[in-house]
C-alpha cells in the first residue's frame, strides 16, 4: 500500500524531483503489531536530512500522522517514507519548487531476517567502495547508486551482506547495516564522518551498551581489525541485530553481546 500526500495511490509526476535528480530523503521503520519501532528517532533522522538538505517546510507532525495511517491496520511490517522535493523545473536549481511531497509505503516483514538472526550472517569485501562526503554522510538520501552496485556485487558472490570501505579504505559498514566488532569490553563502530548511514539501530545501540557494561568505540580504521575481534555484528531498523558468523573466511563464534543485546532491541 502506498500514500502519497496522505492519499493512496500509486502514481508519482515525472517531474517530481525525487525521479529527476535523487532530490528526496528517506527512512525505514519497522512494524511491531501495529507499533512503529524507534518512530520518534526515525522522525528526527528525517528531521535532520531535511535541514542539511535545504528542505524549508518540512514538517515532521505531518510525517507522522502519515506513518501512523499506514501502520493503523496493525500487525507487523515495513513502513518506508521517502521526502522529494516535489515538483521543480528542468534544472538542478529547486527555487520555485512548492511543497515536499511525501511518500509513505507498507511492506512486508522480511521473512529470511528470523534465519538470519538464528544462523548468523557471512559478510564478504565489496568491490565498491562509498566516495567520502561529508555533506551527505550520515544521512539516508535517495542517491543509492553505491548500494544498488554492492548488491549487484554481493548477489554474484553468494554472501548473505557486503563488508563496505570508503574511498580512503575505512570501514563504513555493510550494504544496508550498521557495523559493530566486540573486543573485551570495547565495542568499535566505524565512524561516519565521511560516508554511510547513521541508522536508528546504530544510535540504539551506542546509547545501550554503557548500560551494559561495555565501552562504545567509533573509530576509523580499515578492515583488518576485524581479524582480531571477538564477536562481530550488524544492526538496521529492520533486522535489528543480527550475529555476523563469518568475514571472508575468518570465522566467528563468540554472540555474548549479542545474547545481551536480543533483550533489549
Amino acid at each position: 500500500m502506498h500514500w502519497v500526500n496522505s492519499i493512496p495511490q500509486q502514481q508519482l509526476l515525472l517531474t517530481d524531483r525525487a525521479l529527476q535528480f535523487g532530490d528526496a530523503f528517506f527512512t525505514t521503520a519497522r512494524i511491531l503489531d501495529g507499533t512503529i519501532l524507534l518512530l520518534e528517532w526515525h522522525l528526527e533522522r528525517l528531521a535532520e536530512a531535511a535541514q542539511r538538505l535545504l528542505f524549508t517546510t518540512f514538517n515532521p507532525d505531518v510525517v507522522r500522522q502519515d506513518m501512523l495511517i499506514a501502520a493503523a491496520s496493525g500487525g507487523d511490517g515495513v513502513i518506508k517514507t521517502l521526502i522529494s522535493r516535489g515538483i521543480g523545473g528542468r534544472g538542478y536549481s529547486f527555487i520555485g519548487c512548492g511543497a515536499p511531497v511525501r511518500i509513505v509505503s507498507r511492506f512486508p516483514a522480511p521473512t529470511h531476517y528470523s534465519r538470519w538472526r538464528q544462523d548468523g550472517v557471512r559478510l564478504s569485501l565489496s568491490p565498491v567502495r562509498l566516495a567520502r562526503n561529508p555533506l551527505l554522510a550520515g544521512i539516508k538520501h535517495t542517491n543509492r547508486l553505491e548500494q544498488v552496485l554492492i548488491r549487484a556485487h554481493l548477489e554474484g558472490d553468494g554472501a548473505d551482506e557486503a563488508l563496505v570501505l570508503d574511498t580512503d579504505g575505512c570501514l563504513v559498514g555493510c550494504g544496508s547495516a550498521n557495523l559493530f566488532w566486540r573486543q573485551g569490553q570495547q565495542v568499535y563502530t566505524p565512524i561516519l564522518n565521511y560516508a554511510g548511514v547513521a541508522g536508528v539501530m546504530r544510535k540504539r545501540i551506542l546509547l545501550l551498551l554503557p548500560t551494559l557494561g561495555y565501552t562504545p568505540v567509533e573509530i576509523a580504521t580499515g578492515p583488518d581489525v576485524l581479524l582480531a575481534a571477538e564477536e562481530v555484528f550488524i544492526t538496521n531498523a529492520l533486522l535489528p541485530v543480527v550475529p555476523v558468523r563469518e568475514i571472508d573466511h575468518r570465522q566467528y563464534y563468540d554472540r555474548t553481546l549479542y545474547i545481551a543485546l536480543c533483550s533489549h532491541c
